[in-house]
């Protein structure tokens, strides 16, 4: 039996947002697919990236790395953003992936295995991941890539942008000949002294503005979709959902849609949640449940089996986001892998 919910990847859109984000940055575009693309399938978005051109990626989890090896082949390089955690080095060299190293300890167990390719992060002021700029090591054989990240990308007027990018600037000139990256998605619009020689965008890969907004220039990649299985009045005065989440003020026509949590439609949708319905947008009444949600279909045309929008073209993934109280990247990633991806272009 088909599902009555799906998450549908336009893969055409995704190949757009790839060549504006190399247009904008000026620079090589090195795509993040951690957390399998958030969301959205690793092996197939990856695919078609390279088809597009891209010949580097990133992932967080040595097993991440490991299933896009065997997704793409051998050809694209694959840096592994945990680095060299525990006893993972034998599983990295066997996969031909490259740690991007943080910490001393790592560097140490990096080398007690024979060394290789790698990268380094430098810990430009975000304090997460890397080397903090006054231990950070001296250039060595097999050095490919020196990283940070930015951590207020989303807010152009930040002033800690341009000083990390002049840490960064300065600590990468210790490496000659390694590769620098140092924007994500949204250091990819900042100005093209941040893209260095690579970007490495990911939510605005995948639909996502990079000010945690909706932004023309980013084409909507994702829609998620289900179907309707009910469709009744409601008498004002009675409530719909649980813990009578909501209660008419009126008479109701109410749209039960196959979709809740137990698919990745965050409880905190409720009440503040929208969804395409009929063609309007419209609220969602009452608690999001496990496996449905409620949706306000008064005065619209709509029948069972019909198809109600959570996010998409019409519904842009900023905005949903917005509505229930979360960023985009939280509400892609939490669609869990009861509902299929269905891939287009």
């Amino acid at each position: 039996m088909p599902s009555p919910a799906r998450l549908t990847v336009d893969l055409n859109a995704l190949a757009a947002n790839f060549h504006t984000l190399e247009a904008v940055s000026g620079a090589r575009v090195h795509p993040v697919v951690k957390a399998d693309s958030y969301g959205l399938g690793a092996a197939r978005c990856a695919a078609r990236l390279m088809a597009e051109g891209a010949r580097t990626f990133f992932v967080a989890r040595t097993d991440e790395g490991v299933a896009l090896r065997r997704a793409l082949g051998i050809e694209p390089v694959i840096y592994v953003l945990d680095g060299c955690v525990g006893h993972a080095a034998a599983i990295l060299k066997a996969a031909e992936l490259r740690p991007v190293l943080n910490q001393p300890a790592q560097l140490q167990a990096w080398r007690d295995a024979g060394g290789g390719l790698c990268g380094v992060q430098i810990d430009t002021g975000m304090n997460r991941l890397g080397f903090r700029v006054e231990d950070a090591p001296d250039a060595f054989d097999g050095l490919e890539l020196v990283l940070s990240h930015l951590a207020c990308s989303d807010d152009p007027a930040e002033p800690m942008n341009r000083r990390q990018r002049d840490v960064f600037a300065e600590v990468a000139a210790r490496y000659p000949g390694a590769v620098r990256s140092f924007a994500n998605s949204g250091g990819c619009f900042l100005g093209p002294d941040f893209a260095f020689d690579a970007v490495r965008p990911g939510i605005s890969l995948y639909g996502g503005g990079p000010e945690g907004r909706p932004d023309d220039r980013v084409r909507a990649v994702a829609t998620l979709a289900a179907e309707v299985l009910q469709v009744r009045d409601v008498p004002a005065g009675e409530s719909v959902g649980y813990s009578r989440g909501f209660v008419a003020d009126a008479p109701r026509r109410i749209a039960t849609c196959a979709t809740g949590y137990a698919d990745g439609v965050l409880r905190a949708y409720s009440p503040k949640g929208q969804a395409i319905i009929g063609g309007e947008i419209r609220s969602l009444l009452g608690r999001v449940s496990m496996d449905v949600c409620a949706v306000d279909a008064t005065g619209v045309d709509v029948a069972v089996g019909d198809e109600v929008e959570l996010f998409g073209p019409r519904r842009l993934i900023d905005d949903a986001a917005a509505a229930a109280g979360t960023i985009s990247y939280e509400l892609l990633t939490s669609i869990t892998a009861r509902v299929p991806r269905v891939y287009v272009g």
